[in-house]
């Protein structure tokens, strides 16, 4: 019985096939920030007053100025109140300005927006201000609901239905439904469409992975986060040139179409199609991927493709049958709940860092460049055990150092905090993704891959949530996030090193053979 292993020894561990495939489904998730931020390039509390034309009704004359004057009230600072007006009377102008209105209501015919950083946003489309201004948590929360949703759909169904299918159907979901969001008329509409959009943006997994072999196992979780950070320096070129919500989200959805037409032709899994027992197809990939990789593969080790064993036997069962696996699997399933939530919670909040939203993306995107970069080889040089403790357990004490900062008069160094954290939190990220598919044997290791996944999906869940807090102290979402994270990084001492290791065929293997 040959493994695949020595398969990819003879079509090439990292070929022209791995790379032309790791690419082509790596282009999503240049796509994914776009997703991902397309409800948080808005300003959360824009500068604003009530619509009050009523009046014009009474001297379609007046100026602006005595317009705002006779129709709102002021705060006690001086300013027009951004909430209240005084409530239409059926006076005449005369009386109006002899006797003034005194009875205040909330805002009856809209908002005017005014002096505002973009054209249209989500928030003044919708007029999500003044008592429905938490409704822009709510759809960040919706979204990353469908997030979830997602992970949990196509999770089993790339297990039962194959890879392939497990891609194209989230990528037609998000093609669709960004459309269908970009042309929403009313709020209730685009917040079904986002959770939709979730649900697409949730389920795509690049899968490439299965191609690759040991020597570049790291390759492709590296290369998939190091598109995703292009994307995010890309978006904050795009916002900063189109400040139109809408037109955005349509621009969003244009490489997408590309994606739709070319994900059918996407290969499947050898793997998966070898534990299925579709034999002869995997046979017909093999020697395809070989024939691109300008290699060849015996027919003595095709032959031995005819009697290999299908299915995995215990599932699930073993990764809760032992003691061993399971702090395993809690330990990187925490780290990577922590790195997700500390991550979004820093991310869906950097409109209030003080530096320019575009340069504060710019910086995000850009600064996860050199860490996926270096994770490439850095994982292999230092192994996996010390950088997943120092990248997460610093990246937490990053983000508690906020703290000790003034949150007026020191954007720069906020900001640079801010940008050093994410970057080793997703530094972070990244080797979970790695160490999760080194750790366990083949029997459970998709399974708790998919779990971890999972548990960071929940992390960005509860980023908007935890962002909520800051009505009661400003503090504590960093207080919360930051102690998680520092608590997965510090259980990080209680892994084992899985570099230049072979992958563990059993339990047994991947509890003693360490």
């Amino acid at each position: 019985m040959a493994d695949f292993g020595e398969i990819l020894r003879h079509i090439g561990e990292f070929g022209l096939f791995q790379k032309l495939t790791l690419l082509a489904l790596c282009f999503t998730n240049l796509i994914q920030a776009f997703i991902f931020a397309s409800f948080l390039f808005v300003e959360f509390d824009p500068d604003r007053h009530c619509n009050t034309d009523w009046i014009l009704q009474t001297d379609s004359e007046l100026s602006p100025e005595e317009q705002l004057n006779l129709t709102l009230p002021r705060e006690e600072d001086g300013t027009f109140s951004r909430c209240r007006m005084f409530k239409p009377v059926d006076w005449n102008i005369s009386a109006i300005r002899e006797h003034g209105l005194n009875e205040t209501t909330v805002c009856q015919n809209g908002w005017v927006y005014i002096n505002n950083m973009y054209d249209k946003t989500v928030v003044t489309d919708f007029n999500l201000v003044c008592d429905k201004a938490n409704l822009v948590e709510v759809i960040q929360a919706v979204f990353m609901t469908g997030v979830l949703i997602g992970s949990l759909i196509f999770g089993p169904f790339a297990e039962s239905f194959g890879r392939k299918r497990a891609n194209q159907i989230p990528v037609v979901i998000m093609f669709v439904f960004i459309i269908a969001a970009a042309l929403s008329p009313n709020f209730y509409l685009y917040l079904a469409f986002q959770l939709i959009v979730g649900v697409g943006a949730g389920g795509y997994r690049v899968n490439s992975t299965e191609w690759i072999g040991a020597s570049k196992r790291s390759w492709g979780a590296c290369v998939t986060q190091l598109f995703g950070a292009v994307g995010q320096c890309m978006l904050a070129g795009l916002i900063y040139i189109m400040r139109d919500w809408r037109v955005t989200q349509l621009i969003t959805a244009a490489p997408l179409a590309l994606t739709v037409v070319y994900i059918w032709f996407i290969p499947e899994s050898a793997r998966w199609l070898l534990n299925r027992g579709r034999i002869e197809e995997a046979k017909q990939l093999i020697v395809k991927a070989a024939a691109i990789n300008k290699r060849t593969v015996p027919d003595y080790v095709l032959d031995k493709l005819d009697v290999k064993e299908v299915g995995n036997k215990g599932g699930i069962q073993v990764l809760f049958k032992s003691p061993v696996l399971l702090k395993y699997f809690f330990i990187i399933a925490l780290a990577w709940f922590a790195t997700s939530l500390a991550a979004l919670c820093l991310y869906f909040n950097m409109a209030n860092f003080g530096l320019s939203i575009f340069l504060t993306q710019f910086l995000f995107g850009a600064i996860e460049i050199p860490a996926h970069t270096l994770n490439m080889w850095l994982l292999e040089v230092f192994g996996r055990k010390k950088l997943f403790i120092a990248t997460i357990l610093f990246g937490g004490i990053s983000c508690i150092l906020l703290l000790a900062v003034p949150q007026q008069g020191y954007d720069s160094a906020v900001t640079a905090l801010v940008v050093i954290a994410r970057f080793l939190l997703m530094w972070g990220a990244t080797i979970c993704n790695v160490y999760i598919q080194e750790l366990f044997p083949t029997s459970v290791r998709q399974t708790a891959t998919g779990f971890g996944a999972i548990a960071a999906r929940i992390g960005g869940l509860f980023a908007p949530l935890v962002n909520m807090l800051a009505v009661y102290h400003q503090v504590i979402p960093i207080i919360v996030f930051s102690s998680i994270t520092i608590i997965a990084g510090a259980l990080g001492f209680l892994l084992p090193e899985t570099c230049r290791k072979d992958l563990p065929e059993t339990a047994d293997e991947a509890e003693n053979k360490r």
